[in-house]
């Protein structure tokens, strides 16, 4: 009896370790501007997850420095937190930003370095961000992204992710950010066709300035898209942040995007 207990023990560690939680959060204009309080409370969100992929750092002074603020908030908290921030992204001086990855280095480990996707620099005006985290014995490569807005066509950008998985056919890809794009768009098709689900959909991730009889969300924007054929679905869901506060534009200081989440276990 006590050799089964032990068994079933072990068996529920090795599940529990194989299984991870990613976060993705566009954290508006992250950066010089956030305050201590709002590192705390954005640090006090994130602590539950494994890896964050964090969109819109600012490019210039304060966003690398806040990255580093926030690690070091997470780190006070019994948890040893590790990070990598990108380098500026190659679009003009006003669109440009940088990405963030932080993971808890109990559950994850970096393999190698980390990188932008500098092929299609010039069609995509803030080039995803990559980088390839070991889970016990297997790997995932995160594809960390921010679309230009919804006026200016972000499907025009888009549509060459559909080159990504050949272009890296060693890698375990899951996309994850901000697409300023519904997954039902058809520029996400030839992904799909390849065995990419989204794992949101019809899932609002965007505040509005206002709410409207408790409906406070406005569009749906961000997602993650994952292999079938290699990641097994666990669960997943978003995290309505703004609940905390008296109003959205109290919140709107945090973000003016929700994180939204996926639990996973590779296969």
């Amino acid at each position: 009896m006590k050799n089964i207990l032990s068994f079933f023990i072990l068996l529920f560690t090795v599940n529990s370790f194989c299984q991870i939680r990613i976060l993705s959060w566009n954290l508006e204009n992250f950066g010089k501007s956030k305050t201590e309080s709002d590192l705390s409370f954005t640090a006090n969100i994130i602590q539950e997850y494994d890896i964050i992929a964090i969109q819109e750092v600012v490019a210039g002074y304060g966003g690398a420095q806040s990255i580093t603020k926030l690690a070091g908030i997470l780190n006070k908290k019994g948890t040893k937190w590790d990070y990598s921030i990108s380098n500026p992204t190659s679009s003009s001086s006003y669109k440009r930003e940088r990405y963030a990855f932080l993971w808890k280095v109990s559950k994850v480990s970096l393999q190698g370095n980390t990188w932008l996707e500098k092929k299609y620099n010039l069609e995509i005006d803030r080039e995803p961000y990559f980088a390839t985290f070991k889970i016990d014995k297997k790997t995932i490569t995160l594809v960390n992204f921010h679309a230009i807005t919804k006026s200016r066509q972000p499907e025009t950008e888009i549509k060459y992710f559909k080159f990504l998985p050949q272009e890296y056919s060693n890698l375990n890809l899951i996309f994850v950010g901000d697409f300023n794009c519904p997954q039902s768009h058809t520029v996400f098709n030839p992904l799909k066709k390849m065995g990419y689900f989204p794992v949101f959909q019809n899932q609002k991730t965007t505040l509005k300035q206002k709410c409207k009889d408790d409906n406070c969300l406005a569009s749906e924007f961000d997602n993650i898209l994952y292999k079938t054929t290699t990641i097994n679905y666990i669960n997943s869901g978003v995290v309505s942040f703004y609940k905390k506060f008296n109003s959205l534009k109290e919140a709107r200081k945090i973000s003016d995007h929700i994180p939204i989440w996926f639990e996973f276990s590779i296969k």
